[in-house]
């Protein structure tokens, strides 16, 4: 009887450390805008509004597809799911002078972040990107994924249609 009872208190504490670990929180770290100003990560998924932050680099040609496929789905998905889209660049401040050019040339729409210092990277532990995280109205980290092939940013998309609740 008393195995019984250990058993279902490790089992419960498993699911309850799952579900924690499945609702976490976006660090609230310092980055710069492309102007330098100083702005924390936070300021953006404590909107309300869903919220798809892409780390990238002007390096990283898969990182520039996935941008690019997501900017031409990005107007329709700002009015269909009242959501946002903040790209952090991980560009070390030498490289950072290549950012605002690229950014102009391709159009991009959405806000563009500097995590020169790593503090972002460091704080969410991933090692490669593109690294995408999606955050639902309430911060709360809810999607990650590494890598992109073509089409990923449907999935994304199917995503982002469930928290909007539009399934």
């Amino acid at each position: 009887m008393n195995f019984m009872k250990f058993s279902s208190v490790v089992i419960l504490l498993t699911l309850l450390t799952f579900g924690a670990m499945a609702q976490s929180k976006m660090p609230s770290v310092a980055l710069k805008t492309l102007n330098g100003e100083s702005v924390d990560i936070t300021d953006y998924t404590n909107k309300g509004k869903i919220t798809v932050v892409s780390f990238w680099a002007t390096w990283c040609k898969p990182c520039q597809k996935e941008l690019e496929a997501v900017s031409e789905v990005y107007p329709d998905w700002v009015e269909d799911y009242d959501m946002q889209l903040v790209a952090v660049t991980i560009d070390t401040r030498r490289q950072l002078a290549k950012v605002a050019p690229l950014v102009e040339s391709k159009g991009w729409e959405f806000d563009i972040l500097s995590d020169a210092n790593q503090g972002m990277r460091n704080a969410l532990n991933f090692q490669s990107i593109p690294y995408t995280i999606l955050l639902d109205q309430n911060g709360n980290i809810v999607y990650e994924h590494s890598g992109y092939l073509p089409g990923d940013e449907y999935e994304l998309e199917e995503k982002i249609k469930e928290l909007a609740g539009k399934k």
